[in-house]
């Protein structure tokens, strides 16, 4: 086992900073769970996590099922009992990283009826870490990161300003991409989005309005093509963010074939995403820039290929920027991110930067702050971005991918090939070395049974609530004919779970009896479409009777052969992408198709007679 064990790390060594703020509640008896987060400075998945993890945890004493309410008094007692309230005590001091938003009764009331600024009265919640973002917020906060700093205005905003900086988003959703400007700049900008599904437009509406920096909003509800509830602002904003809708195949062109909007061309029926870049071009001041989104076929579709050409031509079309495959809203999608800037007198034929990040293994690589992309394009390495000539570009069929430009990810020469496979080898044998060799029983195993109902009568195990918090050592039946396993305690637990077992370790085995209800439990019918074991169904379930002993032995045995399992499917994805490689080596020219297999340097008789088997 231990020899698994260092088999796993091998493989796997192969292959934003935190601040808290709080708000004052008041001498209101009864909180929200959010209002709890803000008490103490945490998340509000923290308190969803605190009421499962602790029994302790105040009760709800009102509200409803999905949004309970809490005595107050009761909740900071708790914070005072468990520590989770130590930061109480220096919220709102700047030395802790706190931060205040100060005199809410400096802006004044007359500000006109569409703009609304987020509520004063909240107090940033801690800022989660990347690796804690989804998709689509990672996406929004590198989309936002790309603005440049002449986005906003030169200090925050005391009050109404016209000419505080606009930055809309013509299909804002939930407004996941204005918020990653408000995060950016603050009260420096004024947002605007548009939105036609009128469910999307209220989250959104509700969203900015609990964001904590104050940040000017004003939503709409329409399409926004054909419905444009900006035109007021059409040359006028700073920036554009946008990630059209990649599930419209089609947009009316027929109805806006002559549309003032179309500087480069009208897009045809199929080219809906070229409509979204013209139409959020035309909102730019000069020198403002957009950051559109936009899928493969946007970059290389033939019926586009004019609209391109004279996006190149122009000197608007300054930047694209591929990312790593699954960063969009949609799932599993290509993204790419076009920067266009209006120019400000002549038109600049500088070249285009191509940039190519969709090999990167993590999408939180990819740069999500201003001064990372700078770092990023000033070191111009030819793996990732390239300054191409907008002759080049137009040569052809004006391809915007930027693999077409970019040098191939650092090419590895062949030693470094040869390299990999000798340490791939070499954790095969390892993991082969692990593979166990069972001996027949010495005698007829005739074991009886003990049904899961009847251990529990004798306090033997408990079949604990579903929605309880897993402990390390708990069996956990899962949903969807997943095999029982046994919890670790970590966070890993929490996925699919149908039944929760506790057991006594000193009378029962956990590997043991997850083992043995792998049987019982898979063939019993699902009572539901998540496939969730009921627990009348677990308790009939059997295990044989044996001592704790006995138990011991059979359950060290299955945990191995656990670990083995877990081994080989990590050698799988290794294998995997070092074939990958090795395939692309030989497209690159790196290798060449000749090869030689490697030889097992076990020449025993049997390791022969095995070879001839196979």
């Amino acid at each position: 086992m231990q020899m698994l064990t260092s088999a796993h790390s091998l493989i796997v060594s192969a292959s934003v900073a935190l601040y808290g703020c709080r708000m004052g509640l008041g001498e209101h008896d009864e909180v929200t769970a959010a209002a709890i987060a803000r008490l103490a400075g945490v998340s509000r998945a923290a308190v969803a996590n605190w009421r499962k993890r602790y029994p302790e945890f105040p009760k709800p004493v009102g509200g409803s099922g999905h949004s309970p309410t809490f005595s107050l008094a009761e909740v900071e007692e708790w914070l005072k009992a468990t520590g989770k309230g130590d930061q109480l005590a220096t919220a709102g001091q700047t030395e802790t990283g706190t931060q205040r938003v100060d005199n809410p009764d400096q802006f004044p009331s007359d500000l006109p009826y569409a703009w609304e600024r987020c509520s004063l009265d909240r107090l940033q919640e801690p800022e989660r870490g990347v690796a804690d973002l989804t998709s689509g917020e990672l996406l929004a906060r590198v989309m936002a990161s790309l603005l440049p700093h002449s986005t906003a205005s030169a200090g925050p905003s005391s009050g109404w300003e016209a000419d505080v900086p606009v930055v809309l988003d013509p299909a804002c959703s939930e407004a996941t991409l204005l918020l990653a400007v408000a995060d950016r700049f603050g009260t420096e900008v004024r947002l605007a989005g548009q939105e036609i599904q009128l469910t999307a437009t209220e989250t959104a509406v509700q969203r900015l309005s609990e964001n904590p920096l104050g940040t000017l909003y004003e939503i709409h509800t329409g399409d926004s093509l054909l419905e444009n509830q900006f035109s007021g602002y059409l040359g006028a904003v700073a920036a554009v963010v946008c990630e059209p809708p990649f599930d419209q195949p089609q947009w009316p062109s027929a109805e806006l074939a002559t549309d003032p909007r179309w500087d480069f061309g009208t897009p045809a029926p199929r080219d809906g995403e070229l409509a979204w870049v013209q139409h959020c071009y035309a909102h730019l001041r000069p020198r403002g820039v957009a950051v559109v989104a936009v899928t493969p076929r946007t970059c290389l579709q033939p019926s586009g290929q004019q609209i391109r050409a004279a996006l190149v031509r122009s000197g608007v079309l300054r930047d694209v920027i591929a990312l790593p495959k699954g960063m969009g809203s949609a799932p599993d999608t290509d993204v790419y991110l076009w920067v266009l800037q209006r120019p400000y007198g002549p038109p600049d034929h500088r070249e285009v930067r191509m940039v190519d990040l969709s090999r990167l293994g993590d999408a939180a690589d990819v740069p999500y702050e201003f001064a990372a992309w700078e770092r990023l394009f000033g070191e111009a390495d030819p793996t990732v971005s390239r300054a191409v000539p907008r002759l080049e570009l137009l040569d052809g069929e004006t391809n915007l991918l930027p693999s077409r430009y970019v040098t191939p990810w650092a090419e590895a020469s062949t030693d470094d090939f040869a390299h990999v496979t000798d340490r791939l080898h070499t954790l095969y044998l390892q993991a082969v070395q692990g593979l166990p060799r069972f001996a027949a029983p010495t005698a007829p195993t005739h074991h009886s049974h003990v049904t899961l109902g009847e251990l529990e009568r004798a306090g033997v195990l408990t079949v604990r609530a579903r929605d309880d918090t897993p402990r390390a050592g708990d069996v956990l039946l899962r949903t969807l004919g997943r095999p029982p396993i046994v919890a670790t305690g970590t966070a890993a637990d929490d996925t699919g779970i149908a039944q929760i077992v506790e057991i006594d370790p000193a009378r029962l085995d956990a590997y043991f009896l997850a083992s043995f209800l792998r049987a019982d439990a898979g063939a019993l019918p699902a009572a539901n479409t998540l496939g969730a074991l009921n627990r009348d169904d677990l308790r009939r379930c059997r295990v044989p009777r044996l001592p704790l002993a006995e138990q011991q032995r059979y359950g060290y045995a299955f945990r191995h052969l656990q670990e083995l399992q877990e081994v080989l499917a990590a050698l799988e994805r290794v294998s995997t992408h070092v074939i990958e490689q090795t395939v692309y080596g030989l497209i690159a020219g790196v290798l060449a198709p000749e090869y030689t297999l490697m030889k097992n340097t076990d020449d025993t008789p049997a390791a022969d007679e095995e070879k001839r088997k196979l």
